[in-house]
């Protein structure tokens, strides 16, 4: 037997071929595929989505809620699934969210857009990627009009350039609707990059993707520009609430974010953040996104206070929050259900997914926020009793 997976260039979705892969693999690697055989969807829906299929991997989903959002386009109580193997997550995400509720809910703004794609244009000295960084500027039209005929959602709003020695660094800045919008801008870009060589005599080549837009990765430039959406997602917690349902003080509360703060700056961390990871993950999984843009998505900042008042304020910004309601796996038979659960699946729901993703990183903050301070009269820690009792799969 050859030992290249099996493909069928006509119809690589089929039963047939899906179940020649499964017979390869069971014959080459010893293994017995029983539970990823087994799938309730139409391999031909994950056409672009997934090559070589030979099933599909299961992860459990739980769900919390409800989370009471004050959003410009989430309003109300949504009940928010969550995929995950790591036993307290949900439970976690679930007292914050109980937190949120009685204090009158999450205040959540979407801040900004930008989805990039970040070519680098090359010439033979410092003086002429100047010339040449003045120039896209005079022909931003020109520019835009190229890549915005690859699309008709993608807008080209801005190009940013940044002249390092003999190049051009550069960001395209582009909205993209309700998708994320990665391979929209990549199209875009590249047709536009391709005139722009033939207009541009001088110039002597160029990387489409020069690792200046960072994808998938936290950076300077994604904190201060933004990346896909930046969101705010922020509440004033009574005191009441915050000692009766988290057993801490306001001044507890924040004085144990000022010594997170001086411990992330002290790594080197380019978040001050516990855990939005946590919950992004668990509803990048759920939903359908593209699960590697949460190391560029958990890039974070906390800010909170005690008010005059005795509360808790407390406020988180996401600059570089890559999520979509349409595109990509959101089409998916569990992936679009769960989408449906919050009612954030179809064109037009982008902006309501991505406010209610940030308040569910707020529930998360405050739980674990909380839990990881020591208790001076009984010497417990919630975060270690709550692993103990439901997060150790004995």
């Amino acid at each position: 037997m050859s030992n290249k997976i099996p493909r069928n260039s006509e119809n690589d979705f089929s039963a047939e071929i899906i179940a020649e892969r499964q017979n390869f693999l069971e014959e080459k690697t010893g293994a017995e595929l029983n539970h990823t055989k087994q799938f309730s969807f139409d391999p031909a829906s994950m056409d672009g989505n997934c090559e070589h299929l030979f099933g599909v991997a299961q992860v459990p989903i739980g769900v919390a809620g409800p989370l009471l959002v004050n959003g410009e386009h989430a309003q109300g109580e949504f009940y928010v699934p969550m995929a995950t193997i790591e036993g307290t997550l949900i439970a976690s995400y679930n007292r914050g969210m109980r937190v949120i509720r009685e204090s009158g809910g999450v205040t959540t703004t979407v801040c900004g857009e930008a989805m990039q794609r970040a070519p680098a244009f090359l010439f033979r000295n410092a003086r002429e990627a100047r010339d040449f960084s003045l120039w896209l500027k005079d022909n931003f039209d020109q520019v835009k009009a190229q890549a915005e005929a690859t699309t008709s959602v993608g807008k080209l709003v801005e190009i940013e350039s940044y002249v390092f020695h003999n190049w051009v660094n550069t960001r395209f800045n582009y909205t993209t609707g309700d998708a994320a919008g990665q391979n929209m801008t990549g199209r875009a870009t590249y047709m536009a990059c391709e005139w722009i060589q033939q207009q541009y005599p001088t110039l002597r080549h160029y990387m489409l993707s020069s690792n200046f837009d960072t994808e998938k990765k936290p950076s300077a430039v994604n904190s201060l520009g933004g990346r896909g959406r930046r969101v705010t997602a922020e509440l004033t917690i009574p005191r009441e609430v915050l000692q009766n349902l988290l057993r801490i003080t306001p001044e507890q509360m924040a004085y144990g974010q000022q010594i997170s703060l001086m411990s992330s700056y002290i790594a080197g961390s380019s978040s001050n953040a516990a855990h939005p990871v946590n919950g992004l993950a668990a509803m990048y999984i759920a939903t359908g996104q593209d699960a590697a843009c949460v190391g560029e998505a958990a890039q974070s900042t906390v800010y909170c206070y005690v008010t005059r008042s005795g509360d808790l304020s407390f406020s988180i910004t996401m600059p570089a929050l890559v999520m979509a309601s349409y595109g990509g796996g959101t089409s998916l038979g569990t992936q679009r259900e769960c989408l449906e659960l919050m009612g954030c699946y179809g064109k037009g729901k982008a902006y309501k997914l991505l406010e209610i993703a940030a308040g569910t990183v707020v529930a998360g903050e405050l739980s674990l926020g909380a839990a990881t301070r020591r208790d001076k009269d009984t010497g417990k820690n919630e975060w270690v009793d709550a692993h103990e009792t439901l997060g150790r799969n004995r």
